[in-house]
């Protein structure tokens, strides 16, 4: 073990033991001793222990230490921090910007245990309401995550996709007379991403030599197919094809390992096309698009010509929750309306944050009646367009809402979402949302699991139970729309709707830039064969209000 990795387990001591606000002398010896140890020119492995003691710095509590990191390969009291610590939070260390003290703040005040939930929280703008976070410092931290979790070579859809698409349109570029078919994952729009792959009929030798000209380098390669990583560390594959076989290598290279299973037990056959089209007519099954080749059942219906009609992003005639400046959004209600107008929208669905998220500016009881005259100021002056008064409210730790029945009752209506204490069992987290789906209030179940991409696994839930809890209730269920989300899971909708439930796909929009997330929504909802019939946000204006009106009066309210 050399005097740099030695110096590191002091070094992360130190920062450790500042995060957790213990003695700042004692961390600060620890800091010391690691600047000393990384400077030494001598191995201090290679040290009698009476020679290392008598080194300048390193004292009889440090030496211990040290002998105790060369024998064990560990350090005990380091070990005993890590412990006591979110990895999400060591991690942390690793983003410029954030050292000891600030990371104090954001896991012990606004209680974030990952960097995905932390440039979560920099997106609702959610750091300026802490002291030492200022806008510049909030943007730092959120540039240089973002170039953190890209390095690590897994992707959200909505972040490689501009990428996918730019590369895609240079290889079109330079290699104009050859074929190239973006296909596996990106094709079939799942959420993440790992690795990009195309189908290609160029050659293997002019391939390389173009990527690696660019500073692609080679990670793998047979005569099937070769894997680059690009300069930014994405992972790219292209498998090679002939004109005469390339629609069924890409149709094979697109279709999940469950559909192609399923597709070959019934068409064994082993001809080869050279387009797509040509393969599902050559068994008599009408096409099947990409992204609905994950389940095997999408063959059965495709077979007994079942295939819905998917919901497009043209479908979406409303933006329903979104936070203004009133809470943690950047734009006013007028700004977040006009925007909607320009976009030939029918509607807007304010939904700021209610009063216990009190890291997002939540609503008190007295800025609900302020911003609801505001509203009806803007309805008079927008219409026909019109500005629904609504609410994120809080589903507290028993199950109840965050406001009285009295002022619940003021909303248009009301989206319950989970957003504190996430760490909980099934049975705890069916609790709280059993609860919130049966009070009359609750319109929309927001984010069903509290699930955060790449960052953070969702609380677990019995799905089949709060689906059919959802349908018995008349509470729609949220497709939320943010690529960091997409909550509920595109593999629990299709279930959802032969249950009759109704989806919403909502941007969860905290500016006017995040309405466009919608798309996401949409293409993750496409997955699940959802039609605009099944899409709550799909409803024009007159059947939104209809449905809203017949809810009231079912309920009672």
């Amino acid at each position: 073990m050399d005097n740099y990795q030695i110096a590191e387990f002091f070094s992360l001591l130190s920062k450790l033991m500042d995060i957790h606000g213990e003695n700042s002398f004692k961390s600060k010896s620890y800091s010391i001793a690691a600047f000393n140890i990384d400077k030494l020119p001598t191995p201090l492995q290679a040290l009698p222990p009476e020679q290392m003691f008598s080194i300048k710095g390193i004292g009889d509590a440090t030496g211990k230490k040290i002998l105790e990191i060369i024998n064990t390969g560990k350090l005990q009291a380091l070990e005993d921090y890590i412990q006591k610590t979110p990895p999400g939070v060591i991690e942390m260390l690793n983003i410029k910007g954030l050292g000891p003290k600030k990371i104090a703040v954001v896991w012990k005040e606004m209680g974030i245990e990952s960097i995905g939930e932390l440039l979560y929280a920099c997106n609702e703008n959610r750091l300026l309401l802490y002291k030492g976070f200022g806008e510049k410092t909030q943007q730092n931290v959120k540039t240089y995550i973002e170039f953190y979790m890209r390095s690590k070579g897994s992707y959200l859809f909505a972040e490689i996709e501009p990428y996918a698409l730019k590369l895609q349109q240079q290889l079109n570029k330079q290699f104009s007379k050859n074929r190239f078919e973006l296909t596996g994952a990106f094709r079939r729009q799942t959420p993440t991403i790992d690795v990009l792959e195309w189908v290609t009929d160029v050659d293997f030798t002019s391939l390389e030599k173009y990527l690696t000209d660019h500073s692609f380098t080679v990670a793998g390669s047979n005569t099937a197919d070769i894997v680059f990583k690009s300069p930014e560390n994405t992972s790219l594959r292209f498998y090679f094809a002939q004109p005469d076989n390339f629609g069924s290598i890409l149709f094979h290279t697109t279709s999940s390992a469950a559909f192609l299973n399923e597709w070959e037990k019934k068409f064994p056959a082993a001809a080869t096309f050279m387009e797509e089209e040509e393969l599902f007519n050559s068994v008599a099954v009408p096409y099947i698009l990409p992204f609905l080749r994950e389940k095997e059942t999408i063959i059965a219906k495709a077979l007994s010509h079942q295939l819905p009609e998917l919901i497009q992003p043209k479908d979406i005639k409303g933006i329903i929750h979104s936070h203004s400046n009133w809470s943690d959004g950047v734009n006013t209600i007028e700004e977040m309306a006009k925007a909607c107008i320009a976009q030939g929208l029918e509607y807007l669905v304010i939904s700021d944050h209610s009063k216990s998220a009190f890291y997002a500016n939540g609503l008190k009881e007295d800025r609900i009646k302020e911003q609801h005259r505001y509203i009806d100021e803007l309805n008079e002056k927008l219409k026909p367009f019109k500005i629904f008064k609504s609410i994120e409210v809080d589903i507290l730790n028993d199950g109840t809402l965050d406001y009285s029945s009295d002022i619940l009752s003021t909303f248009d209506l009301v989206i319950a979402s989970v957003h504190s204490n996430l760490k909980m069992s099934e049975e705890k987290a069916m609790m709280r949302l059993s609860a919130a789906i049966q009070n009359p209030y609750t319109t929309i179940l927001g984010h069903l699991t509290g699930r955060l991409l790449l960052s953070r696994e969702g609380y677990p839930v019995n799905h089949e139970k709060i689906i059919e809890l959802c349908v018995e209730n008349n509470v729609v269920i949220e497709l939320n729309a943010h690529p960091r989300r997409l909550d509920i899971d595109w593999t629990w909708i299709d279930y959802a709707i032969d249950k009759e439930a109704l989806i919403s796909i909502d941007p969860d929009a905290h500016d006017i830039i995040g309405f466009n997330d919608t798309r996401y929504g949409v293409l993750a909802a496409q997955k699940a064969g959802v039609s605009k019939q099944n899409n709550l946000s799909s409803f024009d204006l007159a059947e939104f209000e209809h449905l809203l009106s017949k809810r009231k009066q079912k309920k009672g309210i």
